[in-house]
């Protein structure tokens, strides 16, 4: 959940495969339709039409893209909250290893805030940075991550997935 408060709120949303999951090579290529790809230099996707989130995703940088086993990523996004995001907000997680589901889970999206140095309410434009070591044991696979933010009313905030080849 280390990487949790930083990619869940602003980008999750997209859909890579990797060419050697199908072709035997180490690059990974894009699936999905590229209207739906969050700016900037990611692997991410919007799940559905963003112009009804209220969170607006300008950018997403990660460093390396796509990101490596055993290293270090460091991840700048930049937002803008369109309605105020208040307490009880939360995160629906879900992540899979091919067709297994590893995490299933709902987050408090406030107390995940806080490893950035956020706290709710969240409103405005938004710049976040996060560092994070990726583990050199993460098994060889496919993992799929979805993550759907909502406000405490349940609306959608945003909807973002991601599947990445280690």
């Amino acid at each position: 959940m280390k990487l949790l408060p930083a990619i869940a709120p602003l980008f999750l949303s997209s859909l890579v495969a990797s060419k050697s999951f199908l072709f035997g090579s180490n690059e990974q290529h894009a699936l999905v339709d590229d209207s739906l790809s969050v700016p900037g230099d990611n692997p991410l996707n919007f799940c559905a039409d963003p112009t009804d989130f209220s969170l607006t995703i300008h950018n997403v940088d990660l460093d390396p893209n796509p990101p490596e086993k055993g290293k270090a990523l460091a991840i700048k996004a930049i937002g803008n909250f369109t309605e105020k995001v208040e307490q009880d907000a939360y995160i629906l997680l879900s992540v899979k290893y091919g067709l297994i589901t590893l995490i299933n889970t709902k987050a408090d999206l406030c107390e995940q805030m806080k490893q950035v140095d956020e706290s709710c309410p969240l409103q405005g434009a938004k710049h976040f940075t996060k560092d994070v070591t990726l583990p050199k044991e993460i098994p060889r696979g496919t993992y799929t991550v979805q993550a759907d933010v909502y406000t405490k009313d349940d609306e959608k905030i945003t909807c973002l997935k991601a599947t990445v080849h280690f």
